[in-house]
């Protein structure tokens, strides 16, 4: 039985109104409550929200609303153009930005009140250079110091000489130095405690230069979470913010008290009846078992469903059961095996959402796919309309 001509009743949560085809929901209250959350269990450190990537997908400004509401002190991106776009809403809250093209102007974001990590030489006198030629308020950075992650950051041998040069730069008022970080690589307890010990020795070394920053800040959720040592006087809150967790041990969102804020759905689009040995979507990598139905999902990697969950055993919802993707994922569509149960076009398809409603999670799909939720959520394409409920980033 071919049923994809059948036409679909109206989505009874919005009755006379269609709700989007591909829809990712963005609960506000979510985030601000994993927010209040995390504050209690980090305390007395400061929170930065970090909405870099669009708030990981889920919209950089209603988030950022949403994550001060919940007690955020400061919001964290990574360029330029991300930290603008919040001003230009109206958040008049501390902004960090810390990944800077090497031809950046810093004067508008100067400008602005942004603050600047800074992880290089030259970057600190470009950006004392824009500061003295804008002739206002010095500028507000945050040194970085490199610990062991080997991305961005001031190499621990070019270290002390940077702080004395900040130093210089703070005397003579072009700069001002409010804040010495660094980034965990989250290889082993080991490894993050010798991470933990080369940010110490940086601190001393920031203190002999004559700087006293306001804040120290290296620990990210993982290390926010597990290791009070580690959350000094503030701590960079990414991923459970969003309520999905920053381990891989098996931990969930839930053993940790956080609700994730972003559900993903769609509706059927068509339903077909197959006949035991009938191949489904590119090379048949599945073929049928027995006689089922087969539901087709209109969401595929174009919209950031990981064509790595092939095969993994990803589930999705539909009707109220999880029930297994079927195939390949292709550019805009899967099959999902539902077996002899009746499925109907428009019926929902629940792909990841919060588990205390019965749906699989972002950490789910992930794990099918090989990969970690925060790509999962990330990626959602802009084919996906985004709806933000709840009255926290209002």
């Amino acid at each position: 039985m071919d049923a994809s001509n059948d036409a679909p009743a109206p989505p009874a949560d919005r009755p006379g109104t269609p709700r989007p085809f591909r829809e990712a929901i963005v609960d506000l209250d979510a985030i601000a409550a994993n927010v209040r959350t995390v504050a209690a269990r980090t305390a007395p450190a400061e929170l930065v929200a970090v909405v870099k990537a669009n708030a990981y997908g889920h919209g950089a400004v209603p988030v950022a609303r949403a994550a001060l509401a919940g007690g955020a002190t400061r919001l964290g991106v990574a360029d330029l153009d991300e930290a603008l776009e919040l001003r230009a809403a109206g958040l008049a809250a501390p902004i960090i930005a810390w990944l800077h093209d090497p031809f950046a102007d810093f004067r508008p974001a100067l400008a602005a009140g942004i603050e600047l990590g800074v992880s290089s030489l030259d970057q600190l006198e470009r950006i004392a250079d824009a500061a003295a030629r804008r002739g206002a308020e010095a500028a507000r950075i945050h040194l970085k110091i490199d610990t062991g992650l080997s991305r961005n950051g001031i190499a621990e041998t070019d270290w002390a000489g940077v702080c004395a040069r900040a130093a210089e730069l703070e005397r003579q008022g072009t700069v001002s130095v409010v804040g010495v970080f660094s980034h965990f690589a989250n290889t082993s307890r080991e490894a993050d405690a010798a991470q933990l010990r080369a940010f110490e020795h940086a601190l001393e070394v920031t203190a002999a230069e004559g700087l006293r920053p306001p804040l120290r800040h290296i620990a990210s959720s993982e290390e926010a979470l597990r290791d009070p040592a580690a959350r000094y006087d503030a701590v960079r809150i990414g991923i459970a913010m969003y309520g999905l967790t920053p381990f891989g041990d098996g931990t969930t969102s839930t053993d940790l008290g956080l609700v994730p804020a972003m559900t993903l759905r769609t509706r059927v689009a068509a339903v077909r009846r197959v006949e035991a040995g009938t191949g489904a979507s590119y090379g048949h990598l599945w073929r049928a078992d027995r006689a089922t139905t087969l539901a087709l999902v209109p969401l595929g990697y174009a919209d950031g469903i990981p064509r790595h969950a092939t095969g993994g055993g990803a589930e999705v919802r539909i009707g109220g059961r999880l029930r297994p993707i079927a195939g390949r994922v292709a550019m805009d569509q899967f099959l999902v095996d539902v077996g002899d149960d009746l499925v109907a076009v428009g019926d929902e398809v629940v792909v990841f959402g919060d588990p205390a409603t019965g749906a699989p999670t972002a950490d789910d799909l992930a794990a099918a796919a090989g990969t970690i939720g925060y790509e999962v959520v990330t990626r959602i394409g802009p084919r996906v309309v985004r709806s933000h409920v709840g009255g926290a980033g209002a």
